[in-house]
């Protein structure tokens, strides 16, 4: 699997509610004070996707596996914790292990639940937690410039290199700007030095989560508005969830679930958007394998080559590839079977190199 989205946000925001409901257990203590959370919980939850039903009802497969995102409820950080603040370092230690960030921020009013702000204002609360991510970033290339300055100024050509890509980051991060909102100006040996040896969060895409007051719903306040402008302007994803109704949601059967929604004029759970979203943030492709055992829905990024995706789901195949068999979930609707879709020349055949689409249902040739 390996894909991870961190929930991150102020005390007091409702994330370890999100998150319970998310995974349907009570993994996360919820409390009204801050750092509830000390250690990130952890949880794995299936991607909402009736392709690996359909696939698994129309061969016989015995049971389906769906694809999965693994969500990890990290700590509330607070304003200076990149200082020390709070539990500081411990949390931003956290982030650094996630491939993107869910961030969640509250913008219902409640008295009975102290805001360790003191006022809800949700743009205020993303900068406050966009400044501490830029501020540990800074940190960590000042930190990475101060070893690597001697030997580049000693004719070391390695080190010279790194200060370039150093140099080139801390302009951006001195004007308070995360790394994310400019890679289409930074060379792409530049990022992957962002990524790969200094580990920068503010490189890292970012979901924002409206929690919204059930009085609120379906649309909002008005702090949802401003939230909304900040959004669009920073190409954010934005989604809006009711963490206390989903609560309420995940002990319901699904029928309950259904009528619940429709009381309040909603189709789906804001839950189900949280996951989508999370995973089309991640920039994942789903593709499917069956046989008389299982259908089984496969994650791998956007742009993957089907020899790699055949080492997904086993190391040999990899090894021995020879060619993929592939249709996609669009053109297996318009047959009954991969049996009838075989028999009418609707199975193409693919090399190595194709890469693999969302919703292409794949059978590896490979010698052992």
């Amino acid at each position: 699997m390996g894909f991870k989205l961190g929930i991150v946000g102020l005390p007091n925001v409702g994330k370890s509610t999100l998150f319970n409901a998310l995974i349907q257990t009570a993994k996360a203590e919820v409390a009204n004070y801050p750092f509830c959370t000390i250690e990130p919980n952890v949880g794995v939850v299936e991607v909402p996707d009736e392709r690996p039903q359909i696939i698994a009802q129309r061969e016989g497969a015995a049971r389906v596996v769906p694809a999965v995102i693994e969500f990890v409820d990290i700590a509330g950080l607070v304003k200076n914790a990149s200082k020390g603040e709070g539990l500081g370092n411990q949390f931003l230690a956290h982030i650094r292990e996630v491939d993107a960030i869910a961030l969640v921020l509250r913008c219902f009013e409640d008295e009975d639940i102290a805001h360790v702000e003191g006022t809800v204002d949700p743009v205020r609360d993303a900068e406050i937690v966009e400044l501490e991510l830029i501020a540990k970033d800074l940190e960590t290339v000042e930190k990475r410039l101060a070893r690597v300055d001697k030997p580049a100024r000693s004719g070391d050509k390695a080190a010279r290199k790194e200060v370039e890509h150093l140099k080139a980051l801390r302009t951006i991060l001195e004007a308070a700007e995360p790394i994310r909102k400019h890679t289409e100006e930074l060379s792409s040996e530049t990022l992957d030095y962002a990524e790969k040896v200094l580990f920068l969060l503010t490189l890292k895409p970012v979901l924002y989560i409206a929690n919204i007051g059930e009085s609120d719903l379906p649309e909002g306040k008005a702090n949802l508005k401003t939230l909304k402008k900040k959004a669009e302007e920073e190409a954010i994803p934005l989604v809006c969830v009711c963490a206390e109704l989903e609560a309420q949601l995940a002990e319901l059967s699904q029928e309950e679930q259904i009528e619940m929604l429709a009381a309040y004029g909603l189709k789906e759970s804001g839950l189900t958007k949280v996951i989508r979203e999370g995973y089309r943030l991640l920039d994942l492709v789903t593709f499917f394998t069956v046989n008389e055992k299982e259908a089984r829905a496969w994650t791998v990024p956007q742009g993957t080559p089907v020899v790699k995706a055949a080492g997904k789901i086993h190391s040999d195949m990899e090894r021995g590839f020879i060619a993929a068999e592939v249709i996609n979930f669009k053109d297996y609707l318009e047959v009954t079977s991969l049996s009838e879709a075989r028999q009418k020349g609707r199975l193409r055949l693919e090399g190595r190199d194709y890469l693999i689409q969302d919703g292409d249902i794949v059978y590896i040739r490979f010698k052992a």
